[in-house]
């Protein structure tokens, strides 16, 4: 014996394109006039890597009013970036005294916004400058 659950059968209906995962660039921080760190969107065709955010981020300049308080790196090293776990370890090519507060928000919160875009667990940033003590356990002030 057969039995059904009384709904008829329907064609096949086209959705559209699956979506891909992939996202069309990236997030960077920058500092606004009155000091807040302020999310810019770059259209850079991929998402990338923290790494590549940051050297982004150190080599282009900020939209209108918006600006960077990380030092200038017309030819310099960039950040060398690990990920481990839920510690993002970044290696600047600055001495401690050469990093502002702001500057230390805005790598940590562009690290952490790609390490999020990219679909990985929460994490802390570790700023270690060439040259005096680290930033530890840094989370991002304007990222929930």
């Amino acid at each position: 014996m057969c039995g059904g659950c009384g709904i008829s059968g329907s064609a096949v209906f086209a959705g559209g394109d699956a979506p891909t995962g992939i996202a069309p660039g990236v997030t960077l921080y920058f500092v606004a006039a009155d000091g807040t760190v302020t999310p810019e969107f770059r259209e850079t065709g991929k998402l990338g890597t923290v790494g590549e955010a940051l050297d982004l981020m150190r080599r282009t300049q900020p939209g209108p009013g918006l600006h960077t308080e990380i030092p200038e790196a017309e030819g310099g090293p960039a950040p060398l970036v690990t990920e481990f776990d839920t510690l993002i370890t970044v290696d600047m090519p600055y001495t401690r005294t050469e990093l502002s507060d702001h500057a230390i928000a805005q790598v940590a919160c562009t690290a952490l916004g790609v390490h999020r875009q990219a679909g990985r667990p929460s994490a802390t940033v570790l700023i270690k400058p060439t040259i005096g003590p680290d930033f530890g356990s840094l989370t991002c002030p304007v990222q929930r």
